[in-house]
C-alpha cells in the first residue's frame, strides 16, 4: 500500500492550523478510544462485534451506545460521556492532562526545563489520584523527597509502560520539523518516571509529531522518528516489523495478529505492542484522518492513549480545518481537565498558546 504525499507547511497560517490540529485530533482520538480502554476485555475481536453488532463498521463516528445492559456494564463507566450524541465537551483524561501539563511546563520554565521542574508541576498542578501506573509511582517517590532519576526506579514495576509516550506530543507540536530537538525535550520529561523502552516511546512520539509537520508521508515521518531511538531496542524492532508487513501488503488485522503474538506476555499497557497498534493505525489509515484513528482505536490494547498519539499524528498531517466535523464539533471547543486552573480551557486557547511557544522557540 503506497501512503499519500503530506503537504509541507511553512507558512504561519498553516502551522497555526496544523498546531491545533493536533490539539483536536489528540481529544478526538482519545474520547473515541476512551469507552474500551481495557485491554484485556476488549480485544480487536470484541471491539469489531459491538461495532457490528450496532451496524457501525466501518467506524467513521464515536462510538455507538450499548446495545443492553450487559454491554454497557464491560465498558469504562464514563462512556455515557464519551457515545456520539452524548459528548458536550471533551472528557477529563489523563491523556490530556499530560498535554496540558507539558504546555503550562514550557510556559513556566521554557525549552530549558529540567527534570526536577517537571516533578514540581506534577506536585503544584496534578492531583495524586489521577495519576496512574509510572506516574503514580514516581509522583509517591517525588512526595516522599526523592530526586529523578531514582523517581522513575525505586519501587516502579511500570517503568516501560506507555505513560511517558502519551505526555509527548507537546513537545512535537512546539519543535515543528525538528524531531531530534523534540526528542530531546520529551526524553528529559520521561526519565521522571520511566526507562528504557518507556523513554524511547516518549523520544519516538515527539519525534513523530514534529517529523508529521514537514515530511512527505506518514512512512517518512516513522522513518524519522525511528532515527530517534536505539535501532536494537524493542520498540524499533517492532516498529519495522509493522512497516515490513504493511509493505508486503498484508491486511490490517493479519498484520496486527503477527505482531500480537510476537509481543505476547508484555501486557496490554506496555509501550511496545501499543506502539504497534499505533503504527498500524498511521501506516492502513494512510493519511485520512477518520480511518487512521478508527483503524488504531479498532486494534485495541490502550484504546484511548493510542487513538490520542494517533489522532494528533493525523491532526498535524490534515490540519484543523480538515478534521472531519463529527470529530470536532461534539467537543465543543471545551476540555475537562484535573490539571489545577485549566478545567473548561477552550481548545482554541491551548492551540493558540501552543503556536506562541513554536513560534518562540530559541
Amino acid at each position: 500500500m503506497t501512503t499519500r504525499p503530506l503537504t509541507t507547511r511553512r507558512t504561519e497560517p498553516d502551522l497555526a492550523d496544523r498546531i491545533h490540529g493536533g490539539w483536536l485530533g489528540r481529544i478526538a482520538g482519545n474520547m473515541l478510544g476512551k469507552p474500551v480502554e481495557q485491554g484485556e476485555v476488549w480485544t480487536r475481536e470484541r471491539i469489531d462485534r459491538y461495532l457490528r453488532r450496532a451496524a457501525a463498521l466501518p467506524l467513521t463516528d464515536y462510538l455507538p451506545e450499548p446495545a443492553d445492559a450487559e454491554e454497557s456494564a464491560v465498558l469504562r463507566p464514563e462512556w455515557r460521556a464519551c457515545v456520539r450524541g452524548r459528548i458536550h465537551g471533551s472528557c477529563r483524561d489523563d491523556d490530556v492532562d499530560y498535554a496540558i501539563l507539558g504546555l503550562h511546563l514550557l510556559e513556566t520554565h521554557g525549552f530549558g526545563f529540567t527534570t526536577e521542574q517537571v516533578g514540581d508541576l506534577w506536585l503544584l498542578r496534578m492531583p495524586y489520584l489521577q495519576t496512574f501506573t509510572a506516574e503514580r509511582a514516581a509522583y509517591r517517590n517525588l512526595a516522599n523527597g526523592m530526586k529523578p532519576p531514582l523517581t522513575a526506579t525505586y519501587e516502579n514495576p511500570y517503568q516501560e509502560w506507555i505513560g511517558a509516550l502519551i505526555r509527548a506530543d507537546v513537545y512535537g507540536w512546539t519543535c515543528p520539523g525538528e524531531p531530534s530537538r523534540a526528542a530531546g525535550l520529551a526524553r528529559r520529561d520521561a526519565v521522571l518516571s520511566h526507562t528504557g523502552n518507556g523513554v524511547y516511546g516518549a523520544m519516538f512520539a515527539a519525534a513523530l509529531v514534529s517529523a508529521a509537520f514537514t515530511a512527505a508521508t506518514v512512512r517518512d515521518a516513522l522513518e524519522t522518528a525511528l532515527g530517534v531511538i536505539p535501532a536494537s531496542s524493542r520498540l524499533a524492532r517492532t516498529v519495522r516489523r509493522v512497516a515490513t508487513l504493511h509493505e508486503t501488503r498484508l491486511p490490517w488485522e493479519e498484520t496486527l495478529a503477527t505482531v500480537s503474538q510476537e509481543t505476547a506476555g508484555l501486557g496490554w499497557i506496555h509501550t511496545v505492542p501499543n506502539a504497534a497498534v499505533l503504527t498500524a493505525g498511521l501506516l492502513y489509515g494512510d493519511g485520512d484522518f477518520t480511518r487512521t484513528i478508527a483503524l488504531t482505536v479498532r486494534g485495541g490494547l490502550d484504546t484511548d492513549s493510542n487513538g490520542a498519539t494517533a489522532g494528533s499524528v493525523a491532526g498535524v498531517v490534515t490540519g484543523a480545518a480538515a478534521i472531519p466535523e463529527q470529530w470536532t464539533e461534539p467537543l465543543e471547543d471545551t476540555v475537562r481537565s484535573a490539571v489545577f486552573g485549566f478545567d473548561g480551557v477552550r481548545i482554541s486557547a491551548l492551540a493558540e498558546r501552543t503556536l506562541r511557544l513554536a513560534r518562540s522557540a530559541p
